[in-house]
């Protein structure tokens, strides 16, 4: 065997030594095996992540917590009256300050508009520490957070941060850092139920997003590593002190990061946030307002279900000190005077009001009721009262309109001559129809002027059935009436159809709009996000009255408030036109009065406090007898509109008319006029057998309820005098045989 055999077969021994000493499983584990499995498993992780990233797509919309954001509802000046829903409204990034933005990139993720959305080594810690159990753990940047509030879940898994980590890859090529910014800082929880900035902004400090200070803003992203325990107002002594901690690293990493001055950092005090206040959700009179702005955009074509869906801002015309001022005019001059312990009755009443600037046609308040947790029927927009005399003006409205005559020829005028006398039957009606007035008072001759002062029954109805009842009827539809559920017949004179504070309101802001429509709107303006706001129709509409006619029911309705029914509401410091009202059985008293800057209708209701609440009367609340148009309605009228018109009292009415107790009266009337205005023998188209014209009746009305004219009905007789039935205008008391009362 030669020397290079030798040599051979020595490392061929050596060989088989060393084999020998490895022995079992360590054949398997050579390095060159190693370090082949690690290349293998890193090939295998890149073509498995190549795969999730191909198959893993940014989900088209958020989860359904991030979409869900509060409805705000704000006052004329932009101050929030209510939120609705969940508790979160989104801003614009430029809405967030610009110091405020850097507060959250300070204290979350200094790398942020560096990085391309992931921290690979906080993610790989994140994985482990959940795989071992660890539950959640920091590291994740900005993209990740807001990838996992908006577009995925609160849960722990590894799939769940597989899927964040490709989608944050891939959100941070498609959208801008400042959008991503925006998402993070509206999408995060705050604590006290707060979810977005907005909401944080107000629930800590009572601001609005774009009045929060850099100090502010730091407290608010030093929250977010744990909301409840860092909450100034419950944490611990521990917690004040880490959330304090928190607070100066934000505020140091900013200084570093060059976003803030160190001179400056240097005199910031820590900014105590403001103690939790409960909600008041819809409690009051708010729930009253939200829900009939959410009826006013189904007006318009939003559904119920786009406004529970959130997001939106909507601004009423509500003014907030005037909106106290007639909730506190409720409190002084009716709720505070009435004892139900001592009265039943007062139990019973159920006050409602609305106020218009005529000007825009805004409700500028509004008083639904004692409370819309404790009465969810709206008081200010309920129809099923009678509005009983405040109606009076619309017939002589419609006079003027139509140059109507008596039925002699007689132009109406205020100062036309009418009978006055309690229960005259009314001539040239198709339906026997001879109404009281108030206290069975006769006052014989009177000019239409003194008719409305006092609420001369016996005056309007006659002069309903001149004019003639149907264009009544139209003329108030035109006005805002609901025309549809209104009955042609002789009772409508005393208004014993049914109508809303609303609906007066808007009547006698027109009136006050020289005769140009005015529709009450609540809503001003309505935006879900960044969309396009609602198209609202202006509540300022065509002329519906001719100026004259209008300027001169007003003048008429002056001197109902310096010499009729209505003087309680009298003021020499303001001009003021109005009218008093009070219904059937006294179930409703109203005052609709205005000045040339604000028009309110106040309605006074009797409800059975127990169910199912039926009308009641009025009689006897507050400790008196009956209560009329010119007690409790005028006191809130004159109380609330003393302190609602603030530096506008000296506005004068501008009245183009010659006519009315707002202008120098004519002379007297002569015995001859009075004469030849009322003759006391009928023609014979006032009898019974001729109808007139403007109230034919069916088969049925005439004869169940037409009596001769003749015979005029004794007090004993007046309380079950025919009164035509009317189940289709809104009213309870249609077709109850009782006479309507409207004083």
């Amino acid at each position: 065997m030669g020397r290079a055999e030798a040599r051979r077969a020595q490392k061929r021994g050596r060989r088989r030594a060393k084999a020998k000493k490895r022995g079992g499983i360590g054949r398997f584990f050579t390095f060159k095996k190693l370090l082949g499995a690690f290349f293998t498993l890193c090939l295998l992780g890149i073509v498995g992540f190549i795969g999730l990233y191909l198959f893993i797509d940014v989900p088209a919309s958020a989860n359904g917590q991030a979409a869900a954001q509060s409805n705000v509802y704000k006052y004329a000046d932009g101050s929030v009256l209510a939120r609705t829903g969940f508790n979160r409204e989104s801003v614009p990034i430029s809405d967030i300050p610009k110091d405020v933005q850097h507060t959250f990139v300070a204290a979350e993720n200094k790398t942020f508009y560096k990085d391309s959305g992931i921290d690979l080594k906080g993610t790989t810690r994140g994985i482990l520490n959940t795989l071992r159990g660890q539950g959640k753990q920091g590291g994740s940047t900005i993209t990740q957070q807001f990838v996992k509030n908006y577009y995925l879940t609160q849960e722990q898994t590894v799939s769940r941060k597989l899927k964040e980590i490709v989608i944050s890859l891939k959100v941070d090529q498609k959208l801008g850092k400042n959008e991503i910014l925006a998402g993070y800082i509206n999408t995060s929880y705050y604590g006290r139920g707060a979810y977005g900035i907005e909401a944080a902004a107000q629930a800590y400090y009572g601001v609005h997003t774009r009045d929060l200070t850099v100090e502010q803003g730091a407290y608010l992203a030093s929250l977010l590593q744990a909301p409840s325990q860092y909450d100034w107002a419950v944490a611990t002594d521990a917690g004040r002190k880490r959330v304090k901690d928190r607070w100066n690293y934000t505020l140091d990493n900013m200084v570093e990061m060059h976003w803030l001055d160190a001179g400056k950092r240097q005199g910031m005090k820590f900014p105590v946030p403001d103690d939790p206040k409960p909600s008041s959700g819809l409690k009051g009179q708010k729930g009253y307002l939200v829900k009939l702005a959410d009826q006013e955009l189904n007006k318009q074509g939003i559904t119920d279900e786009q406004i529970a869906a959130g997001g939106w801002t909507i601004t009423l015309g509500v003014e907030k000190k005037r909106q106290q001022a007639l909730e506190s005019a409720v409190k002084q001059e009716l709720t505070s005077k009435l004892d139900p312990k001592a009265r039943d009755v007062d139990a019973d009443a159920q006050a409602g009001a609305v106020s218009v600037d005529p000007k825009t046609g805004h409700v500028v308040a509004l008083y639904g009721g004692k409370g819309y947790l404790e009465h969810y029927v709206n008081n200010a927009t309920r129809e099923d009262y009678q509005p009983a005399s405040t109606f009076k003006p619309l017939i002589l409205a419609t006079a003027l309109e139509k140059n109507s005559t008596t039925q002699d020829g007689t132009p109406i005028t205020p100062n036309t001559i009418y009978d006055g006398t309690s229960r005259r039957p009314v001539k040239g009606s198709a339906i026997g129809f001879a109404p009281p007035n108030e206290d069975e008072e006769d006052y014989g001759p009177i000019s239409v002027q003194t008719a409305m002062n006092n609420s001369v029954n016996s005056v309007f109805a006659q002069m309903g059935v001149d004019v003639g009842l149907e264009k009544v009827r139209q003329t108030a539809g035109q006005l805002g009436m609901d025309a549809e559920k209104m009955s042609a017949r002789p009772a409508m004179t005393l208004g014993s159809m049914g109508a809303s504070p609303m609906q007066m309101a808007g009547v006698y802001a027109t009136l006050d709009n020289h005769g140009k429509k005015i529709t009450p709107q609540l809503v001003t303006h309505a935006q879900r996000g960044e969309e396009d706001p609602v198209e609202l129709p202006d509540p300022i509409g065509g002329q519906v009255l001719n100026r004259t006619t209008a300027d001169t029911v007003t003048s008429v309705l002056t001197g109902v408030v310096k010499d009729g029914t209505g003087t309680a509401v009298r003021n020499t410091d303001y001009d003021i036109a109005g009218k008093t009202g009070t219904s059937d059985d006294n179930k409703s008293a109203w005052f609709v009065g205005y000045t040339p800057r604000l028009v309110t209708a106040v309605g006074l209701f009797g409800e059975d406090a127990n169910p199912p609440h039926p009308q009641v009367t009025l009689k006897g609340a507050g400790g008196g007898g009956r209560v009329n148009g010119g007690g409790y309605p005028a006191e809130i009228w004159a109380a609330y509109t003393q302190n609602a018109l603030g530096g506008e009292r000296t506005a004068r009415f501008d009245l183009d008319t010659d006519m009315g107790a707002g202008v120098a009266p004519p002379p007297s009337p002569t015995p001859t006029e009075t004469e030849e205005s009322e003759s006391p023998s009928p023609s014979p188209s006032e009898s019974s057998e001729s109808p007139s014209p403007s109230a034919s009746p069916s088969p049925s009305e005439s004869e169940s309820e037409s009596p001769s004219p003749s015979a005029s009905p004794s007090p004993s007789e007046s309380s079950d005098f025919p009164l035509p039935g009317d189940s289709g205008n809104g009213g309870t008391d249609q077709g109850n045989g009782r006479q309507p009362f409207a004083g």
